[in-house]
């Protein structure tokens, strides 16, 4: 472990605020979207001026894999595939 000088904890401490701005902002952008879907109802288009707004059903097929492991046991193992991953967090 590291330890941060001055000028990396202030960006530690700018990055933390800038998450709570985007968090708000977010919270912000879900209620205006929110309302706008309201307005919609079942409609899966709407022209909004000169903007196009679509709200589609997709459709999506995953596998289930606790179903196929209960069908196939350890057999499944080999199918798996590993992934190494470096996430940043602040916490």
């Amino acid at each position: 472990m590291c330890n941060a000088n001055e000028s990396i904890i202030t960006k530690v401490e700018e990055l933390m605020d800038l998450r709570k701005m985007a968090e708000e902002l977010q919270n912000q952008m879900d209620a205006i979207t929110d309302e706008i879907k309201a307005y919609m109802g079942s409609e899966e288009t709407m022209m909004a001026g000169s903007w196009k707004v679509t709200w589609k059903e997709t459709v999506s097929r995953r596998m289930d894999t606790k179903a196929l492991k209960n069908l196939l046991g350890d057999a499944l193992e080999e199918y798996y595939k590993t992934i190494v991953t470096r996430p940043f967090k602040v916490i």
